[in-house]
């Protein structure tokens, strides 16, 4: 019996197959554009930050822009995921993960042990290095690939990319740029400190 080859499927085409939505949350940070379908997340694209936004000038909470009453229920469950660990961080566990539906967190790789390693272990107000990340992945002598995992991470924030530093104390590089991973530990750090009174 002859063995049918099936064609591989780029993220484009199965995300096309997709009824593809996109909604904006107002964050903190800037427009999060968070993109999906009925079976889950497909990406979240951060701003990029010239300037850390202070207390005067960032809203203090999130707001959905218009039309995100019709966006599919993952979406609707990112959206409030990242408002409550922009605003009520206190929430967070007791909100549901939204599903993610991106190629990269469903086929096996060493890129999907990583994300799936940092979104499990690594909590809320905490930091590891990326050869840590790489020890408690499956393979410590891949600091470098780990680094690799970090940059193609389609789901920032939620799956926390922003909490591996390197193992000298510096924060490293952010696909949102460099500010956004300052204010995002810095927003962990103070709300940890918050939630420990």
């Amino acid at each position: 019996m002859a063995s049918r080859r099936v064609p591989k499927v780029t993220f484009k085409e199965r995300a096309s197959q997709c009824q593809e939505k996109h909604v904006v949350l107002l964050s903190p940070v800037g427009k999060l554009v968070i993109s999906g379908c009925e079976t889950g997340v497909h990406e979240i694209k951060l701003p990029k930050m010239s300037v850390l936004p202070n207390g005067m000038e960032a809203p203090t909470c999130c707001e959905l822009s218009n039309g995100a009453a019709a966006a599919p229920d993952p979406l609707q469950q990112c959206a409030a995921w990242l408002s409550a660990y922009f605003c009520e961080p206190s929430r967070m566990e007791q909100l549901p993960l939204p599903p993610f539906h991106h190629p990269m967190l469903q086929q096996d790789s060493f890129t999907k042990q990583v994300l799936w390693t940092l979104l499990r272990e690594v909590k809320f107000g905490e930091a590891i290095s990326y050869q840590q990340l790489a020890e408690r992945a499956g393979n410590s002598r891949a600091a470098r690939a780990v680094g690799g995992a970090m940059r193609s991470n389609p789901i920032p924030i939620i799956i926390p990319c922003h909490r591996v530093i390197c193992s000298s104390g510096q924060i490293g590089n952010y696909g949102g740029g460099n500010l956004m991973k300052e204010w995002l530990l810095s927003h962990e750090k103070l709300q940890k400190e918050k939630l420990a009174d």
